[in-house]
Formats: structure tokens, C-alpha cells, sequence
């Protein structure tokens, strides 16, 4: 393979209704789009999800990251093999920008595929898609009115897991729960996101014991990474501690405090810098037993969508839950056709549209990419 352009285009498509939680209220994505684009104009297709919230970067600070390597990615990636060695030789420069070489790579890793004619977990030695996929019914921090009739439109549909956004304000969010009082059914699982709300475990574990409801886990409670106050909560309130915005770099599992059962991983490809990387946290994750949600920046593409199937089928060992694939129902238009989205019960079934790459179809002339 022989690169002769990468292209950055920023992505920029409305929500059909604004989507929020403690740490933002986004009615547009926010990510960039890159094109790898081969001497025999064979065209790969990535995305990342820049988020100053999770890992500091901006569409800015991708832009810049894009402009100061493009050509040095172009002369030096070649093949897998290439782009692994730079990826271990650009560690510390990754791990600043994970979002902004996330899409570069996905881009170059759809190329490859396609120049190979075989499908990207071929390429990534990975076991190819066959089943089905569980998604989760998430519920952001809404009015009471929108929060309740979302809910009973996931109900109605048939969903059974489900993660809700904390506000941290007490009365708000003992109002979520009283719904799911109401609905009354043993086969619902419920877990908590709350977006790094509280500053101490002692704090947050009164407002949750306030809440009075037997949840299944917890999402960042608080806003530094001590795992130490993390597993304090966790105990104190019988529940598990999902990592996200505390576990970004692979390093981080040596930080985990044993039991393993009391922790799992929100993994997402955007967040980790891509899907080489994210196969290697999920390799060691098998050696330990580490329990993994699968997760999605809200606004993702169904291209991200699809990057995502790769890890999560991948990972079926360990997977407690996955999120995301709104596609359409989040999304006023998506760049890809179909749009991925899940349906009845929450399942998302793949049907690739193409052979090679991600299998999707993309249509990258779209109104909804703009040049930076």
C-alpha cells in the first residue's frame, strides 16, 4: 500500500433533540473525519470523537495533530506491520491526541482491507461477525417529561438493560428512579453514570444510598481517579466501579485494586487511540478476567459504530454490556447507508453492505463533512 493523500474533514450533524449530562449538553457532533486515500485512489474512511471532557482534546487540538504528522504518516505507513511499529513508535503523541489517531488509523486500516480485498477484522486477526449484539437503553439527563417518555419508548421496544445520567440533584434523580420502581421487573438491570459528579466517596456514597435502589454499577462517581475512594464507594454501596474517563491508556489496569470482579472497563475506540490499541487493553483484559462495557461517544457515526463490532465481538467473554448504534434515532442524518442502530430488544444485526473494509457503504460527499 502506497498513501498519497489524507484528507480532515470535520463532521458536523444535528441531534433530533439535545442530548445531556453533567459534563455537557451537545445539540451537534463533534468529530473529524479522515480519508486515506491510495496511489490507485482507493479511498479508506476513519473517525474520532475529540472530547475536552475525556481526553482534553478538541477538534482543534486534532487538527493540529492531523497537520503536524500527515506527512510523515504518508512517507512512513505502508502496510499492518508499519503502521503497528508507528503506533508503539508514537506512543507518548498518541496518548495525547487518542481520538485524532483514531480516526487516521481506522482510515488506514479500511484502506488496507479493502487493498487486501478482506474485511478489517481479517485484517486485525480478529474472529468475524456472526452474531448479534446487545445494546443498552441510554437515558440522559433530561426534563422529568422527556425522561419518562423516553424510558417507555425503550420499554416498549423491549429493552431490559439500561444506564441512566446522574444530575446530582437529589430530587431530579429520585424521580428517574421512581420510574423504574413503577416498571417493577426482575429482569431489569440499571446502572448509574455520573460523569465525575462528587468530590469525595463519602459524599457521593449518601447521595446514592438516598436513591434507594438496588443498581448494578456505578460510572465515574468522582472527579479525580483514586481508585482507592472508587473501591470505597463500589463496598460501601454493593456496587461495581465502571472505569471511563479514569482508564484511557492500557498502563491503567496496573492501577486496578484487586478483587477484579468489583471493576469493569468502558472501552471506547475514539477514547483509546483506535483499534489496534483497544485489542491490546482487550488481550489483557482476557488474561484477568476483567469484565468490559463496550462504550460510544454520544454523536458517533455509524462508522465508529462499526469500528466498535470489531472489539465487542472480540471481547463476548467479557462483555457486560454495550452502548451506543443510535444511528439515526440520535442522528438527523448519518454518512453511512444503512445507518447501524439497534432495534427490538436493544439488538443490533449486522448485514455488511460491501465485502471489504468495514463492509459499510459511506457516502463521504455528504453536506454533513466541511473541510478545515
Amino acid at each position: 500500500m502506497k498513501l498519497k493523500e489524507l484528507v480532515l474533514k470535520r463532521i458536523e450533524i444535528p441531534f433530533k433533540v439535545s442530548f445531556k449530562h453533567s459534563s455537557a449538553d451537545r445539540k451537534i457532533t463533534q468529530g473529524i473525519w479522515i480519508e486515506a486515500i491510495s496511489e490507485t485512489d482507493l479511498k479508506g474512511y476513519g473517525e474520532g470523537c475529540p472530547r475536552e471532557y475525556v481526553t482534553g482534546e478538541s477538534i482543534d487540538t486534532a487538527i493540529l495533530f492531523y497537520k503536524k504528522f500527515k506527512e510523515i504518516i504518508i512517507n512512513e505507513i505502508t502496510s499492518l506491520d508499519t503502521l503497528t511499529f508507528w503506533i508503539v513508535k508514537h506512543k507518548v503523541q498518541i496518548d495525547e491526541n487518542p481520538a485524532a489517531w483514531c480516526a487516521i488509523e481506522l482510515a488506514i486500516l479500511d484502506l488496507i482491507s479493502k487493498e487486501k480485498k478482506q474485511s478489517i477484522e481479517k485484517t486485525l486477526e480478529l474472529p468475524e461477525i456472526a452474531d448479534d449484539f446487545q445494546y443498552s437503553a441510554i437515558l440522559g439527563d433530561s426534563a422529568p417529561e422527556i425522561f419518562a417518555a423516553q424510558l417507555g419508548r425503550y420499554i416498549k421496544i423491549g429493552f431490559t438493560d439500561f444506564k441512566i445520567k446522574l444530575s446530582g440533584v437529589l430530587e431530579n434523580d429520585l424521580s428517574k428512579v421512581d420510574l423504574f420502581r413503577q416498571f417493577n421487573s426482575s429482569h431489569v438491570r440499571v446502572r448509574l453514570d455520573a460523569n465525575n459528579l462528587w468530590i469525595n466517596a463519602d459524599t457521593a456514597i449518601d447521595y446514592l444510598r438516598s436513591l434507594n435502589y438496588s443498581f448494578f454499577a456505578i460510572e465515574e462517581p468522582l472527579i479525580d481517579s483514586n481508585y482507592q475512594e472508587l473501591l470505597k464507594i463500589g463496598k460501601a454501596c454493593n456496587l461495581k466501579i465502571i472505569l471511563d474517563e479514569s482508564f484511557i491508556y492500557i498502563e491503567d489496569i496496573e492501577k486496578i485494586i484487586p478483587p477484579i470482579a468489583n471493576w469493569i472497563v468502558n472501552l471506547r475506540i475514539s477514547k483509546m487511540g483506535g483499534l489496534i490499541r483497544s485489542k491490546a487493553i482487550v488481550q489483557k483484559a482476557k488474561e484477568l478476567s476483567l469484565p468490559i462495557i463496550i462504550g460510544a461517544q454520544v454523536g458517533e457515526t455509524s462508522l465508529l459504530t462499526r469500528a466498535a463490532l470489531c472489539i465487542a465481538n472480540y471481547s463476548r467473554d467479557l462483555l457486560i454490556a454495550q452502548e451506543g448504534a443510535f444511528g439515526t434515532i440520535l442522528l438527523e442524518s448519518d454518512i453511512c447507508d444503512p445507518s447501524l442502530q439497534f432495534g427490538e430488544k436493544g439488538l443490533l444485526h449486522f448485514v455488511p453492505s460491501v465485502k471489504y473494509g468495514f463492509q459499510i457503504t459511506v457516502h463521504a460527499n455528504k453536506d454533513l463533512l466541511y473541510y478545515s
